[in-house]
């Protein structure tokens, strides 16, 4: 009976889906007031289904100046590997280096890759378009929860997270399979992180060694997040609304950046953008950071009515929302996308 109750009072825990299910009513109230069944898409103008799930990361990168991201390039399935090499080596792109798919969701397919024949071994088994990606190696990874009304020039932050990837440290005597059964995260993806640790699965580590179970610092890849909320000040938005501003039509989403520190962040310098997302990033500093469930809603529901807001305004000034029949093939498609990843996932 402990047990169950730990189980239902860890919300953070919950499956997706059932975290977000007392919220449909609101969401289906946005519909009702829009008449639009996909009354965000407005929201970004410039993302694919205002990036709720489903865009290209080329189009996010397309809007940065190149300054702002580490050296990327797209690669398909079926491209000549010779040619692949070539690309990186005109790039100069080092290994190690980052991969992941060109239209992802949470961290799925994303690698880091050490040297040519784990790139060979990826490109070979990998069915979609990926991208090759240089690896920044600032040390500190930050989530920006950034929204902007489109009639004003200054936006707010309303999340300011620092993300830290799941791994686990050494001591001398456990081994990574036990350390992974010590780990309050990792211990639930035993399965999944054998299939992608074998190697070193019963290898035991050095005292202090720390070994990186996932490099996708993403909340359902087991990552634990701080929060940096009494960071967030004018300098920091003023950062972030210069961004807005020069990719132009963003208006309601996330950044995830790599930075040296909080201070060069805020000063413009040492970071880089590894991807931001639109309507469909989720206020992750729900997560880790004391919330209760009933705060955590209340926070949820308070980024929605933003995206309404920024939608119906943006709807009004000329941009439409997708026509029923265009988001539901989208959304098909995106579905059927999404599980061929997850699929190539458990076997890469």
């Amino acid at each position: 009976m402990g047990n169950i109750f730990k189980k239902i009072s860890k919300w953070e825990t919950w499956p997706f889906k059932l975290i977000y299910a007392p919220l449909v009513p609101f969401w289906v109230g946005y519909i009702l007031r829009s008449r639009a069944v996909w009354f965000f898409t407005p929201s970004n103008p410039k993302l694919t289904f205002g990036g709720l799930d489903g865009e290209p990361k080329k189009e996010m990168y397309n809007l940065l100046p190149p300054a702002l991201y580490p050296a990327t390039f797209n690669v398909m399935p079926a491209e000549n590997f010779e040619e692949v090499k070539n690309r990186i080596h005109a790039k100069q792109i080092a290994y190690p280096m980052i991969v992941k798919p060109e239209v992802g969701c949470a961290g799925v397919l994303f690698r880091k890759i050490d040297t040519e024949k784990d790139l060979e071994d990826y490109h070979q088994q990998v069915p979609v378009e990926y991208i090759v990606q240089e690896l920044v190696t600032y040390p500190m990874e930050v989530s920006v929860f950034y929204i902007r009304h489109p009639k004003d020039n200054k936006g707010a932050v309303t999340g300011f997270l620092h993300k830290i990837p799941m791994s686990v440290t050494g001591d001398d005597f456990h081994t990574v399979e036990q350390l992974v059964l010590l780990h309050p995260k990792a211990a639930k993806r035993v399965g999944e992180l054998h299939s992608k640790h074998k190697e070193k699965w019963h290898t035991v580590l050095r005292k202090g060694e720390r070994y990186m179970l996932s490099h996708a610092a993403n909340h359902n890849r087991g990552a634990h997040f701080v929060d940096l909320k009494e960071h967030i000040d004018d300098e920091l938005v003023v950062i972030f609304d210069e961004l807005s501003h020069r990719i132009n039509d963003f208006f309601y989403g996330r950044y995830d950046i790599l930075c040296n520190s909080i201070e060069d962040l805020k000063a413009g310098k040492n970071y880089s953008i590894l991807e931001y997302n639109g309507c469909g990033a989720e206020p992750n500093h729900i997560y880790d950071t004391g919330y209760t469930l009933k705060q955590a809603y209340k926070e949820i529901l308070k980024h929605w009515k933003a995206l309404y807001e920024v939608s119906t305004y943006n709807r009004k000034n000329g941009i439409k929302p997708w026509p029923y029949m265009k988001g539901l093939k989208f959304r098909m498609e995106t579905k059927k996308h999404f599980k061929l990843l997850r699929e190539a996932d458990r076997r890469i």
